[in-house]
Parts: structure tokens; C-alpha cells; sequence
């Protein structure tokens, strides 16, 4: 996927109450933002592995947002 149609998909998604409540310090920080947390819970992951690394990447990556994530 490109990052044109990304960006037109994140525009296109809204967040919830509790998700605004949840990613508020994100939402916060200029480097993110809404449009950023949108791109995030759009966006998709592959993790090849759930061992030493590739498990706290998998909470780390849930926890920021990431829409789907395959493991």
C-alpha cells in the first residue's frame, strides 16, 4: 500500500471516546498527533516470530495502536 492511500484512509477513519482517552498522550506529541494515531490504526504488521524480541514488539505495537497485526 502506498502512502498516499494511507494517508487517504486515515483521513477517512475517526477514533472513539475511549481511543481518544487511551492515546491521549500520543495525540499530544506533535511527532504523532490524530492524523498520526489514525495512520496507525489503519496501518498493518508482520511479526516473523514471537520470541525474545518479536513478543514485547508484539505488546509494544498493540499498545501504540497498530490496527493489525499478524504474528
Amino acid at each position: 500500500m502506498s502512502d498516499s492511500s494511507e494517508a487517504s484512509n486515515a483521513g477517512q477513519v475517526e477514533l472513539s471516546r475511549s481511543e481518544i482517552k487511551r492515546y491521549g498522550r500520543h495525540l499530544l506529541m506533535p511527532e504523532v498527533g490524530l492524523d498520526g494515531q489514525k495512520k496507525l490504526k489503519t496501518s498493518s504488521v508482520l511479526l516473523i516470530g514471537a520470541g525474545g524480541l518479536g513478543s514485547p514488539a508484539a505488546l509494544y505495537l498493540a499498545a501504540a495502536g497498530v490496527g493489525k497485526l499478524g504474528v
